[in-house]
């Protein structure tokens, strides 16, 4: 249910078909990690799910990273609507 409405709040701000935008990949991302970390919960010695997590993770970061420098007010925007930390800048 939360990712229909964050879905259609995408649509609204931009075209139907941008999802291949960083803010909607950002989020099918953030699902995914959810999901793993709840999944992780219960099975802790899952070693490819922890690689999978891992992966992920990095994915999320470096188009974070990417939103950072390109555009900083879309970042803040989404990553207060996602409920995620700033990435750590160097």
């Amino acid at each position: 249910m939360v990712k229909n409405s964050f879905i259609s709040v995408l649509y609204q701000k931009e075209n139907a078909e941008n999802r291949g935008s960083v803010e909607f990949q950002v989020f099918t991302f953030t699902t995914k990690i959810r999901r793993l970390t709840s999944h992780l919960e219960l099975h802790k010695k899952d070693s490819s799910s922890q690689r999978g997590l891992r992966k992920i993770l990095g994915k999320r970061q470096r188009l974070l990273a990417y939103l950072l420098k390109k555009n900083r007010g879309r970042y803040k925007d989404l990553i207060g609507e996602l409920n995620i930390r700033e990435i750590k800048t160097r």
